[in-house]
């Protein structure tokens, strides 16, 4: 059985656990319960009734959050347009060069890649070395787009990605602790109603079998995803 320190336990004895929260009472309780020095990121996160292994049942996206994610993703550009990158705000632009010193100097100085879909080619050989990091660019998830600029002003945004793990959880950032209130629960509102949104047809029963909150270092809350 793993062992919390003082700090967590005292924590968590703030918080109800056989209560299952509202949105604002979530929020509110991450906030009461904080005991980190540092400002942590708040993930609301899924148990889903689905099965991961049929393809009918797979979940996958990304969407802007209403107030971004309180950080500033540094953002790698592939593209033959450059000057439009540039424009847009990508940190760092270029073409099959960028790759290479990513392959051969082992550089992972960025967040995220965005390409145009003509360099799909090159990246598609990047395979072995961006999957396993979550870092190839997907049609679906808004980096893979024949327009650089959105692509760029979206990640700079706060777009956030929400993708069925094996065990058919699912875990996204909705922002910072020291967020007010109302931009959390904003934020969280979105997310939730996403996924509700998205809800595959296959799926049978129970949808959402379990929801909690929960900022870096905090206890998790459950959560009613429908309770504002």
């Amino acid at each position: 059985m793993a062992r919390h320190g003082k700090k967590f336990n005292a924590a968590q004895e703030k918080i109800d656990a056989k209560k299952v929260y509202t949105i604002t009472e979530a929020v509110e309780a991450v906030k009461a319960a904080r005991f980190a020095k540092f400002n942590e990121t708040v993930c609301v996160s899924f148990k889903l009734g689905l099965d991961p292994k049929q393809a009918d049942q797979q979940i996958r996206g990304a969407m802007v959050l209403p107030n971004g994610t309180g950080k500033d993703k540094v953002v790698l550009a592939i593209t033959h347009n450059e000057e439009a990158a540039k424009n847009a705000g990508a940190d760092f632009v270029g073409g099959k060069e960028m790759l290479d010193k990513i392959k051969n100097e082992n550089w992972f100085g960025f967040d995220v890649i965005v390409a145009t879909p003509d360099m799909m080619g090159e990246l598609g050989k990047m395979g072995k070395i961006l999957g396993p990091k979550g870092l190839m660019p997907n049609p679906k998830t808004g980096t893979v787009s024949p327009d650089i600029a959105k692509a760029i002003a979206e990640q700079k945004a706060g777009k956030v990605n929400y993708r069925l793990d094996r065990e058919a959880n699912m875990h996204v950032i909705c922002g910072q602790v020291e967020f007010p209130t109302e931009k959390l629960v904003e934020n969280i509102k979105a997310i939730c109603g996403q996924i509700i949104r998205v809800k595959p047809a296959a799926c049978k029963g129970t949808y959402i079998r379990n929801c909690v909150l929960s900022s870096t270092m905090g206890p998790a809350i459950k959560m009613n995803p429908e309770a504002e």
